[in-house]
């Protein structure tokens, strides 16, 4: 396995940290990942470790503000700056993989941001794939902002403790008060208007020890793709790919991609 890092110049400048790794056999597909709310691009080793032995090249990204990227901590002007990162992004990696073909996995906020940028950029990607995301039925009330001075819960993340410690003693983690006019909230409002038009294939994955299941249910009953597939896993929670049945999660993810390649 081979792991590069890298940064490219994103929205107003702002240098945005990736990395990748690289499989030493022939490339089947990639996995561009977009990484959630407070976290960054590290923290996918059970993706990384799994599939890139299996021939996958995965690529990620430190959403500006996050990790090891430029940027106030956790904020921007505008929740479509992580989009035009994104597709910056895709650039670079679409350059060094011009006949392979490419699927997004957004995790959290990252999949609202996939979500976003599928509907822009539909044609460029062979699929779609959710974690820990969903969406709010049409008509509900928007998302509840916490209030001012809350931070994430650690324990919502996941069952196993060694992710909970590993994750509230990474530096690179922000686990300060989460700011009240994050973007994303009013971005959210966006998603149920946006996702009728995603027509590629999707697959939706999502803990059902939370909010998640439900919200990734809305997601699938709206999302306008024929090719979708929703997969919901009782009792585990928002991380999914870090929990300790992840590798039952690795496992159905493989087979989905296997059956799109």
């Amino acid at each position: 396995m081979q792991h590069e890092e890298s940064s490219f110049k994103g929205l107003k400048g702002l240098n945005i940290y990736y990395q990748k790794w690289l499989p030493s056999a022939k490339f089947k597909a990639v996995l561009l990942i977009s990484h959630g709310f407070a976290e960054h691009s590290s923290r996918y080793a059970n993706v990384v470790n799994h599939f890139v032995p299996k021939g996958y090249a995965v690529y990620a990204l430190d959403h500006r503000g996050h990790g090891r990227s430029d940027g106030e901590r956790v904020r921007t002007e505008s929740f479509y700056d992580y989009v035009d990162d994104l597709k910056t992004f895709f650039n670079i990696v679409r350059q060094e993989m011009p006949d392979n073909k490419i699927y997004l996995v957004g995790h959290s906020m990252g999949s609202m941001i996939a979500l976003l940028y599928t509907a822009k950029y539909q044609q460029e990607l062979a699929g779609l794939v959710t974690s820990g995301g969903g969406m709010a039925r049409p008509g509900d009330p928007p998302m509840p902002r916490r209030p001012a001075g809350d931070s994430l819960p650690s324990a919502m993340l996941s069952r196993d403790p060694s992710v909970i410690e590993a994750y509230e003693n990474d530096p690179l983690v922000y686990r300060g008060p989460i700011p009240t006019d994050l973007a994303l909230f009013s971005a959210a409002s966006e998603i149920p208007e946006i996702v009728p038009r995603i027509t590629i294939p999707v697959l939706i994955m999502a803990g059902n020890g939370g909010p998640d299941g439900a919200r990734s249910q809305i997601l699938y009953e709206y999302i306008g793709s024929g090719d979708k597939t929703l997969k919901l896993y009782e009792e585990l929670l928002h991380e999914i790919f870090n929990e300790p049945e992840y590798p039952i999660v690795m496992a159905d993810l493989e087979q989905w991609l296997v059956a799109h390649l």
